[in-house]
């Protein structure tokens, strides 16, 4: 049974959380203004709002670090409320795709309406990817499956595998393909951890399957049964729509997983877990991830930008989150990062100082992309070595 929460305290975001879904209804926006004004900039709505309009208001409402009692936060993760909104992120997104190939099909967008329909199909299944990640780390067998169906209209089905036992075991490492590096361009990460994340996943998986002596070609492969739901779902819709819609769905895929990908690439940027005596890497910490506590972004993406938590505590629902002062902190939400991380010298000119800054002047103790030392070294000179401060236990990595 659903326990409730003590009166004592209330969540002042409850009911803010259902913005969530005003992303996957913006292509039904951009269809209103279609038909209404038949103007192709009509379907540049989602950009619109997702990398303008939240950003703006980002700043106009600025921070929120507020954490809920920590004796109150299993009873907070256990309200039905929470996960019922990532649930309901699904349906509206797979109708928004049926919405989107039928405006492809039927053409007439011209090139500018073309690309903004792309781009707004893209965000949408991209920032579903973000829910699959909530739903993904659960244990209910339920809501593992709906994170695949979540990501099969990108393709990014492995995300699943190597998102899990992947980037949470090698976060913050230079063998992590998900963790940027300092002086490393989103440009230059972006096929390194498209492929690399892609590599891993199959490895991690098929390894899984040979440890039990057993073929990794079986439904029960994780990487493969998610494979298969987007094979599935892109051939009924080329059944419904027609062939002409497969390079529709190709187009809005590679943006929906690139936004995925930014969004790593800033999540961790030149940030390094050093060695213990052993030889081992330190446990995750707050120091290991760029938080922001930017309420509306937070709302939309259910806090992912309280990742040093969610790294320390995966299986933390996103209600429960917590905010953490050591935390190193982004100088805006996403969406503002998002789009300071694609004009790389903006990007080199924000946070390049605050990854220094971080590790004392010390260039030794970041994640460093190689052929980027002498430039940094150059800009940078190098302070005597100082470890970054210890942080607060959160609880197993």
């Amino acid at each position: 049974m659903e326990q409730r929460l003590s009166p004592a305290w209330h969540d002042n975001k409850k009911y803010l959380w259902l913005l969530a879904l005003l992303v996957p209804t913006l292509p039904f926006g951009g269809l209103w203004l279609w038909y209404a004004t038949h103007s192709p900039l009509a379907w540049w709505l989602a950009p619109v709002v997702v990398f303008g309009v939240i950003p703006l208001v980002d700043v106009l409402f600025g921070d929120d670090r507020e954490n809920p009692p920590e004796e109150l936060a299993g009873q907070l993760q256990e309200v039905r409320y929470y996960r019922w909104i990532t649930y309901l992120y699904l349906p509206v997104q797979y109708v928004a795709l049926v919405v989107c190939c039928q405006v492809w099909t039927d053409g007439g967008l011209g090139v500018v309406g073309t690309v903004g329909l792309v781009f707004t199909l893209g965000i949408v299944n991209g920032i579903a990817i973000n829910t699959a990640h909530e739903l993904g780390h659960k244990r209910e067998t339920v809501e593992r499956w709906l994170s695949k169906i979540a990501l099969a209209p990108t393709g990014y089905g492995h995300f699943y595998v190597e998102h899990n036992r992947g980037h949470h075991t090698r976060v913050a490492t230079p063998e992590d393909p998900a963790s940027s590096r300092l002086g490393e361009s989103f440009w230059a990460f972006w096929p390194r951890t498209v492929v690399g994340s892609l590599r891993s996943a199959w490895r991690l998986e098929t390894n899984r399957f040979r440890i039990r002596s057993r073929s990794p070609w079986t439904v029960r492969n994780d990487v493969l049964n998610a494979w298969v739901m987007t094979v599935v779902l892109f051939v009924a819709a080329v059944a419904v729509f027609g062939v002409g819609v497969v390079p529709f769905l190709l187009l809005q895929a590679v943006v929906g997983f690139s936004l995925l990908e930014v969004v790593n690439y800033l999540e961790h940027y030149g940030l390094r877990r050093q060695r213990n005596a052993a030889g081992r890497y330190e446990k995750v910490d707050p120091r290991h991830s760029w938080n922001s506590d930017r309420i509306v972004t937070n709302v939309f993406l259910f806090q992912l930008q309280r990742h040093s938590d969610h790294h320390a505590n995966p299986l933390r629902r996103y209600q429960a989150l917590r905010s953490f002062d050591v935390s190193p902190q982004l100088p805006g939400g996403y969406a503002t990062m998002i789009v300071a991380a694609v004009i790389t010298p903006l990007w080199r000119r924000i946070m390049d100082p605050r990854v220094i800054a971080h590790y004392d002047g010390d260039l030794s103790l970041a994640n460093v992309h190689r052929p980027a030392l002498e430039r940094l070294r150059a800009r940078y000179p190098e302070q005597p070595a100082a470890q970054p401060g210890t942080a607060p236990s959160l609880g197993s990595a």
